[in-house]
């Protein structure tokens, strides 16, 4: 599903990795990055929520603190392979803690935690495109609603940004409302949002009122129909948010011999 805002940014960065399978070589000296820290920072929230459905105890507010920071100490210690980041990033998460255990108790008072890192897969209607997903949580409301969240070690996405371009909790959404999470079964969304982890632990809610299942599936199916058309080239670059975006592919796509302003001339190159 990850795919989708490529597809909707850098179409030809989507068409080299996946049909040219040209990908990035990894550093010849590995270095923490932004990725390796959202991998991190997702198994603890994973392993600290997990407790609640592993009946090891339930969430107290008074302990949470506590046990979250336990978590973190024990996922860096045991994955992450610089001390000093180990360090870092441990910090990161205790300045991180305050916010997100308080927004999280108010979460509680509605819903609990049901699934997580929970994988689903559906078929675009009307398109033999199948999407695959893995929600980071999905909570359960008493009445059998669902609250669908996304963990965000960055800046979350805008809800102008969701309409647009990163529109991973709206496809989920109607992912779950078609039934596509296996045990948990069609349910109605009641709500999804990105979870920030930064030192004011940000929520931005998706844009669900504005952008419902059926409009959803609707633009999926518009778009992927659109890109299936052997006559149309996968352009590069032509949704770029701002101009200093760079993609893992745009040597290849010989970016900077043209730009923005150049006109655009199809060429067969059979």
């Amino acid at each position: 599903m990850t795919a989708i805002e490529t597809l909707l940014r850098d179409p030809y960065s989507l068409y080299a990795r996946e049909i040219l399978r040209l990908r990035p070589l990894d550093p010849l000296t590995p270095s923490p990055d932004r990725m390796e820290r959202g991998t991190h920072m997702h198994r603890v929230l994973e392993r600290f929520i997990a407790l609640d459905l592993a009946g090891e105890g339930a969430f107290e507010p008074a302990t949470a603190h506590a046990a979250l920071l336990a978590r973190t100490e024990s996922v860096l210690a045991e994955a992450c392979g610089w001390p000093v980041m180990r360090r870092l990033w441990g910090s990161q998460m205790a300045r991180a803690a305050g916010a997100f255990l308080e927004g999280e108790a108010e979460r509680r008072l509605g819903s609990r935690p049901h699934l997580l890192e929970v994988r689903g897969e559906i078929e675009v209607p009307g398109t033999g495109v199948v999407i695959v997903a893995k929600a980071d949580r999905i909570d359960l409301m008493p009445g059998g609603e669902v609250v669908i969240l996304d963990y965000k070690t960055g800046p979350p996405p805008t809800p102008a940004q969701q309409r647009h371009f990163s529109k991973q909790l709206l496809i989920e959404a109607a992912m779950a409302e078609a039934g596509a999470f296996g045990a948990l079964g069609p349910a109605r969304v009641a709500g999804a949002a990105y979870l920030g982890l930064g030192a004011k632990a940000p929520v931005v809610r998706a844009p669900l009122d504005d952008l419902p299942p059926a409009l959803v599936w609707a633009e999926l199916a518009t778009l992927l129909t659109a890109w299936a058309d052997p006559r149309r080239g996968y352009s590069a670059r032509i949704r770029i948010e701002k101009d200093g975006w760079e993609g893992d592919h745009d040597h290849l796509a010989r970016y900077g011999e043209w730009d923005h302003g150049t006109a655009v001339t199809p060429e067969d190159v059979a």
